[in-house]
């Protein structure tokens, strides 16, 4: 080789291309997505979703705090974002289903605890006598805990955890959800027993999340290996 002969140039890669790969998955097929892909999809849309909203619902019934505060649920929305990562979804997609899951892991518990079941529940208006606690320290949401009578000046013995927040001050009225053979501890509602529209919100980011799976799954598809950079 003569020294003034150069080794052709490096191909860079073409932008549009990487930005597709990149950013929103190349998606390398032809026509429909294969079903097998559409159900890959499904399926972590709805072993995430599934395990987010569990999470909540299970800490609303059981009380315990990890459960109830969302904290869990969060945990589960990260692994399903790991997954899609594994997969080298597109980042952009993978950004959309870390923000639905949030979301959704931090709706679910409130919309848990509004929620008045009909397997044995009452719900009944009590005044509140003292609040304790700091939001620190104690179980449950909050950290705070009221005690509470009947209206008719009945003594009701467990404390208030769920819905017994900062602003709650003696002599309010909650309406607390109890089991009168003590199955669940009780809690107290936001603003009265929740309607269709208050599940609204929980509902729809559950569809927008499997959506987001399925696309994320299906564009994620690649005929070959993506290259090694070096």
């Amino acid at each position: 080789m003569r020294r003034w002969d150069r080794p052709p140039p490096v191909q860079e890669p073409d932008l549009p291309e990487y930005l597709r790969s990149t950013v929103w998955g190349p998606a390398e097929f032809v026509g429909w997505p294969p079903r097998r892909l559409v159900g890959e999809g499904l399926l972590a849309g709805v072993v995430g979703a599934g395990s987010i909203v569990g999470a909540g619902v299970v800490g609303d019934r059981t009380g315990m705090p990890v459960l109830a505060s969302g904290e869990a649920g969060l945990v589960c929305a990260g692994v399903l974002v790991l997954h899609l990562v594994r997969l080298r979804a597109g980042r952009a997609l993978v950004g959309v289903v870390a923000v639905l899951g949030v979301c959704l892991a931090l709706q679910v518990p409130r919309a848990a605890a509004d929620v008045v079941h009909v397997d044995g529940e009452r719900v009944a208006p009590m005044v509140v006598t003292s609040v304790d606690g700091d939001g620190h320290r104690g179980a449950g949401r909050t950290g705070y805990r009221c005690s509470v009578v009947r209206r008719d000046g009945a003594p009701f013995k467990a404390r208030i955890r769920r819905g017994c927040g900062r602003g709650t001050r003696p002599g309010d009225v909650l309406a607390v959800v109890y089991d009168p053979q003590g199955r669940i501890p009780p809690r107290a509602l936001s603003g009265g027993p929740v309607t269709a529209a208050g599940l609204r919100g929980p509902a729809s980011l559950v569809l927008a999340l499997l959506a987001g799976c399925v696309l994320a799954v299906v564009r994620a598809h690649r005929l070959t290996p993506a290259a090694s950079t070096t």
